[in-house]
This record gives structure tokens, C-alpha cells and sequence, in this order.
């Protein structure tokens, strides 16, 4: 016993066979690795994406980019689409600690040699990417402004305006007819919800009522504001979960007081 407490353990272990051949903490370890650069390579994902000219919401220093050989203008997310692949390299870790394990008899056998490097290679592999991308996202510029324009496009609104009808006693399934009635013919013209107007509105889906009151729902940010709920990716982070239950098993009543 003041062995395994000098040691730092709780106990002596009951089973010396099962000691010897025992590696489920080099599984589990490994396979925490593993989720964690499955986490890293979704983040690594959205930056190669929002990096992108077409997207353009992020712009990542150059430390951790590289240049084109031909183009001098390009600037290569080098390190979000590394970290994109780890997650291979992690996941084939895990997957060699268990093909190893899977088949030995009790006590030490030799085969457990190959349970090391697997270990080492998971977890330098983590560290290496978790300082990686921290240090990038600190020096990462995100364009707020042209990410605000994006979300005015793509007819995000048409849910404010089904429950802006659905508030006013329309039944949501026609709400939701009328509303799409708007994206279809607002798309024909190459115009986002906001730019038709109150006349092209009624004469699209003439069977509900339309009035100047919708315009003031015709705002992304207003939009985002009014979900400030539960479960909710809101502007004001004025809500915290207890820590006695998961947000998950709370419930909130839809906010409709905004109509």
C-alpha cells in the first residue's frame, strides 16, 4: 500500500495479470485525442472555408499561411487544412491500439510494444495541434461587416416572415405557403425579401393580409435578437445554464412577443 500511494495510485491492483496486459487507459486516451482532433478538423474546415474569396469573413495571419509559387497574391490556410487531415493520422492511432488489444490472452505478451508509439504519436499530435490553432485564432481578423451582408442574402427571412403571419392568427402551414410564395418570385427577379414591396407582396399571395408592420421585421440582426433564448446562438449571452442540469432538459416558451 505505501508503495502504490508513493506512487501516486489509490490501491495496489487486485489482478497483477490483468495489470501487466491492461492498456484501456492508452485506449481511452487516445481516443479523447481522437475527438478532439475531430473537433479541431471541423474548425479547421470552417476557417478554410470562411478564408476563402468567396466567403472572405476571416482573413488568418501569415504566419500561418504560406504563399503561392506562381500566384503572389494567394495566401495558402496551410495550418486549418493540416489540422483538417490529423484527425486521420489520430483516428489511425486509436485504431491500432485496438486491433493490437483485440485479440491478446491475459498477462504481458510482447505484442504490447506496439501499443507506444500509437500513444506517443496520439498525444504529441494533440498538443502539437491544440497550441497550433489557438495561436492562430488569436491572430485571426474576422470581417464582421461582410458577415452581416451575407446573412441578409439567401432569403434568411422568410421564417420571420411566416411567423410574422403566424403571430397575426395565419395558420402557419399557409404562413409558411405564403411565404415561400414571396422567396420563389423574389428569387425570379434576382431581389432579396426587403426589396419587393407591399403591392408585389399581395399581388403573390393574395390569400393573406399584408401590411407596412412586416418591414420592420426585415432585419438579420433584429431577426437574431429576438431568439435570445434557450438553445439559442444569440447576440446577448445574457442566459447561463445551471449547473445542476443540461440546457438540453430546460424548456422555453417561443418568443413571439417581438410581433
Amino acid at each position: 500500500m505505501a508503495t502504490a500511494k508513493a506512487l501516486g495510485f489509490d490501491a495496489p491492483t487486485a489482478n497483477s495479470l490483468d495489470a501487466v496486459g491492461d492498456r484501456d487507459f492508452a485506449v481511452e486516451l487516445v481516443a479523447a485525442c481522437a475527438l478532439l482532433l475531430a473537433h479541431l478538423s471541423r474548425l479547421g474546415e470552417e476557417l478554410v472555408l470562411w478564408a476563402s474569396q468567396e466567403f472572405g469573413f476571416v482573413r488568418l495571419p501569415e504566419a500561418y499561411c504560406s504563399g503561392s509559387s506562381i500566384m503572389p497574391q494567394k495566401m495558402n490556410p496551410d495550418i486549418p487544412e493540416l489540422v483538417r487531415a490529423k484527425v486521420a493520422r489520430v483516428i489511425g492511432d486509436l485504431t491500432t491500439l485496438l486491433v493490437v488489444l483485440k485479440g491478446l490472452p491475459l498477462a504481458y505478451n510482447k505484442d504490447l510494444q506496439e501499443t507506444q508509439e500509437p500513444l506517443y504519436d496520439a498525444v504529441e499530435t494533440a498538443i502539437l495541434c491544440t497550441r497550433t490553432m489557438a495561436g492562430l485564432m488569436a491572430g485571426a481578423a474576422f470581417d464582421v461587416e461582410r458577415m452581416k451582408r451575407a446573412v441578409g442574402q439567401g432569403h434568411l427571412l422568410a421564417t420571420e416572415v411566416a411567423d410574422w403571419l403566424a403571430a397575426r392568427g395565419v395558420p402557419f402551414r399557409q404562413a409558411h405557403a405564403a411565404s415561400g410564395a414571396l422567396v420563389r418570385a423574389a428569387s425570379a427577379r434576382g431581389v432579396e425579401l426587403p426589396e419587393l414591396t407591399l403591392d408585389d407582396m399581395r399581388a403573390i399571395a393574395p390569400d393573406v393580409t399584408w401590411d407596412e408592420g412586416l418591414f420592420a421585421v426585415l432585419d438579420a440582426s433584429r431577426a437574431v435578437d429576438r431568439r435570445d433564448i434557450v438553445g439559442a446562438r444569440r447576440a446577448r449571452a445574457s442566459w447561463r445554464p445551471s449547473p445542476r442540469r443540461s440546457s438540453c432538459c430546460r424548456s422555453s416558451p417561443r418568443n413571439s412577443a417581438a410581433y
